[in-house]
């Protein structure tokens, strides 16, 4: 499974998409769903009040490819359900 640290690997990644800077940068809920690789769904506190779903994807180890931010959703909230996406 994918610590919650992980996270981090792709913040500079939702950061460029998203085309704002996230001071805070917490990971505090997971999912995951095996695939070719595995999907994590990470939910992120960026603010007091403000979190951010991602997907995350990290291929099987022999193709030894960074974590890549698939998709992500914004203002969600603490009590939003993590869900698939």
């Amino acid at each position: 499974m994918i610590p919650k640290g992980r996270a981090l690997e792709v913040k500079s990644q939702l950061e460029e998409k998203v085309n704002k800077k996230y001071p805070t940068f917490k990971a505090t809920e997971y999912k995951s769903q095996l695939v070719q690789g595995t999907n994590y769904f990470i939910k992120i506190q960026v603010a007091d009040d403000d979190f951010v779903h991602i997907r995350v994807y990290e291929s099987l180890p022999h193709e030894n490819k960074a974590l890549a931010l698939h998709d992500y959703q914004t203002n969600k909230t603490e009590q939003d359900e993590l869900i698939y996406f």
